[in-house]
């Protein structure tokens, strides 16, 4: 089934409320794909993560740490339906604690799996107010421990979705419905530099990540939507050559 974007005003403010707070967020131009109110960054914009250059510093940097969902609606296991990440995190925790550091051990004892920011969302704990107390460096580079845990098969949890679609931000609206931001980053500027070198559109990087939170089908219409973006710009071009 094909889903049809719908486009909203070229410059859109919307007052979106979260599960304790209210964000405001300025888009260029959003569109609405499967009921869910999406940047046309998301689909436009080239990205694609060089590790070898940022060294995954989005897992240091921040004033705090990543965002967890409230309840799992996509779960890799059935068990898990209903469940918040910080719950499958305390109870996958004997799979990636050996690939934690110290330090992140430490601090995951004494914070716990999960907490609530000054903004009152539900993320995982940091070290020192640096780096994720999941995350492990390697080689010089900065990486998930939960995500070594699963590529060894230990665990079905990949990572929290929200490392998982960065840079995607989703927000929840007061009705309940969807967002999905394009987190602006100057730290991934060398992903943005290499997206475009291999002209790899963002959402097709993290399709993935994209399939395991919206489905496949979602997907696809982001594809649709990519498609006809590309198309009024193009079409858009022509008439300022014509004029």
């Amino acid at each position: 089934m094909e889903h049809k974007p719908q486009c909203t005003d070229t410059y859109m403010r919307i007052w979106a409320t979260s599960v304790t707070q209210q964000t405001n967020i300025y888009h260029r131009k959003m569109i609405e794909i499967d009921g869910k109110i999406v940047s046309t960054d998301i689909i436009t914009e080239k990205f694609l993560c060089d590790l070898g250059r940022c060294r995954g510093i989005c897992c240091v940097e921040g004033n705090s740490g990543a965002p967890l969902e409230l309840r799992i609606t996509n779960y890799e296991l059935r068990e898990w339906k209903g469940l918040s990440e910080g719950e499958i995190l305390e109870r996958e925790y004997s799979a990636y604690k050996p690939y934690m550091t110290c330090a992140g051990i430490r601090e995951v004892e004494r914070q716990g799996f999960a907490l609530t920011d000054s903004d009152g969302d539900l993320v995982t704990p940091l070290v020192g107010e640096a780096e994720c107390a999941y995350s492990y460096s390697e080689g010089g580079i900065t990486l998930c421990a939960i995500e070594k845990a699963w590529a060894q098969g230990l665990t079905a949890f990949r990572k929290p979705v929200s490392c998982h679609l960065y840079p995607i931000r989703v927000v929840r609206f007061g009705n309940g419905s969807l967002g999905l931001n394009y987190h602006r980053w100057a730290v991934c500027e060398v992903a943005r530099e290499l997206g475009r070198e291999r002209g790899v559109p963002m959402f097709r990087m993290l399709r993935e990540a994209i399939t395991r939170r919206f489905g496949e089908e979602f997907f696809d219409a982001a594809g649709n939507a990519r498609g006809a973006e590309t198309e009024t710009k193009q079409r858009g071009s022509v008439e300022e050559d014509v004029e």
